[in-house]
């Protein structure tokens, strides 16, 4: 286990009034958010971070958390999801990545469960922590909008990369990977990038909006999520576009769901999945293990549909939300199969750093419990207020490249449309509802 610099923090919660918009709470510069619904969690400031790279990045990041827990003081009377001692998480998707994998324990958390609103005050320097509710801030005039342009993966390099990628399947090599491009753009200055966070939530409240460390999205993927010891995690592969009107979404929710292409996609992300979680399963009593649902449901989202499947189970003695993480990513939804093959295509094929993109985003608590995404449907905005935005698409035997670019736009149009400010127009058309 490395050793961790963790200092003694003490961390004390309250309960609270109803907070209303939590994002008024939120950092303007810098936000740490994780919304669903109006729930979750913000915060701002930093008492602890720490910073981990490599292969190992996410079991550190583990020992180090244990390390940090067990030399904190923790005061948590309220005891609800997300309340006490938290860090909030983002990780590099490989290992050759150079961007840093984080794990960020801020200084004052706003967080709201059902009707349980509470703050959390976080101190390092051995002070007595004084949560109570701050003043909510109105958002900043200058607004978090920017147009993006295709980067080095332009539409032709795309199609390059997925011929590539086809001949690696024929010829036995790979049965699937996942190929993304990106776009490029930048936030003017002085934004303020709630107001970002602020239409995504709005147009996407059945997915998890995230902000941790400048990587902002909306993500319609559970990787795991660990509340009382009770596992779920969510797997999502296979995608179509919505119909225009109520007919032509009915014809293409039953395409996806007879597609012999999205199936065998779904079937891999699924298998690869469990595979993962059987590491650390050692219930002795099958009862209790880690079980997937046999047949996939259409996911509806306002822009697409997706073939889903839940998995869920208890947590095994010992285990924590972040060492299901790693056991978990990447998940052969954002990668492929078989994994090691999909990676190596991965760096070949993708001329860029694909940074902390369809890595892990999400958050873990003082008892090993939390709730952790898919970083998708989104971007890493640096603190310069840079831009890089990704979507990508899963390749099997069956697959056309110009249908693959287009799903590409399609899962690009969440940050797309958030960043021109338009994304409410979106909920609006669907009728302001997403269904689990």
């Amino acid at each position: 286990m490395p050793a961790v610099n963790a200092p003694r923090l003490r961390a004390r919660t309250i309960e609270v009034p109803h907070s209303g918009d939590l994002l008024r709470f939120a950092s303007p510069t810098s936000p740490l958010v994780w919304l669903r619904q109006g729930d979750g969690i913000v915060a701002s400031g930093s008492a602890w971070r720490g910073e981990f790279t490599g292969e190992t990045r996410i079991p550190d990041s583990a020992d180090a958390w244990r390390q940090v827990v067990e030399a904190a003081d923790i005061d948590d009377t309220v005891k609800a999801t997300g309340s006490g001692l938290v860090a909030f998480g983002a990780f590099a998707f490989a290992a050759e990545s150079g961007a840093r994998s984080v794990l960020e324990v801020p200084e004052l958390i706003v967080g709201r469960r059902g009707s349980v609103s509470f703050v959390t005050a976080i101190t390092a320097d051995g002070s007595e922590p004084k949560p109570r509710l701050p003043e909510a801030q109105p958002f900043g005039e200058t607004d978090a909008t920017a147009i993006l342009e295709d980067g080095l993966m332009s539409s032709d390099e795309h199609r390059r990369a997925i011929d590539r990628a086809l001949d690696l399947i024929h010829t036995g090599h790979l049965s699937k990977v996942v190929l993304a491009r990106e776009q490029r753009g930048g936030l003017p200055a002085g934004a303020d990038r709630r107001r970002l966070l602020a239409r995504l939530a709005s147009a996407y409240p059945e997915c998890w909006t995230y902000a941790v460390d400048g990587l902002t999205g909306t993500s319609p993927e559970t990787l795991v999520r660990v509340l009382e010891r009770q596992v779920s995690a969510r797997v999502l592969a296979g995608t179509a576009p919505r119909g225009a009107d109520e007919e032509a979404d009915a014809r293409a929710q039953a395409r996806l769901r007879h597609s012999e292409k999205n199936l065998a996609e779904h079937r891999y992300a699924v298998e690869s999945a469990l595979a993962s979680l059987e590491t650390l399963d050692t219930h002795d009593d099958p009862g209790t293990g880690l079980t997937s649902s046999r047949v996939p449901f259409t996911l509806k989202l306002p822009n697409l549909w997706h073939l889903a499947s839940d998995i869920r189970g208890t947590l095994p003695t010992g285990v924590t939300v972040l060492d299901l993480v790693d056991a978990l990513h990447p998940t052969a939804a954002v990668g492929g199969t078989p994994t090691p093959a999909a990676l190596d295509a991965i760096l070949a094929l993708e001329p860029f750093d694909r940074q902390r993109y369809a890595g892990p985003v999400g958050w873990v608590g003082a008892g090993g419990d939390g709730e952790w995404a898919v970083a998708l449907r989104g971007a890493e905005i640096d603190a310069s207020g840079s831009i890089t935005a990704y979507a990508g698409g899963g390749i099997v035997a069956s697959s056309d490249a110009a249908d693959e670019y287009r799903e590409t736009q399609l899962k690009f149009r969440p940050i797309v449309e958030a960043l021109r400010g338009d994304a409410e127009d979106e909920s609006r058309r669907r009728g302001g509802k997403t269904t689990r």
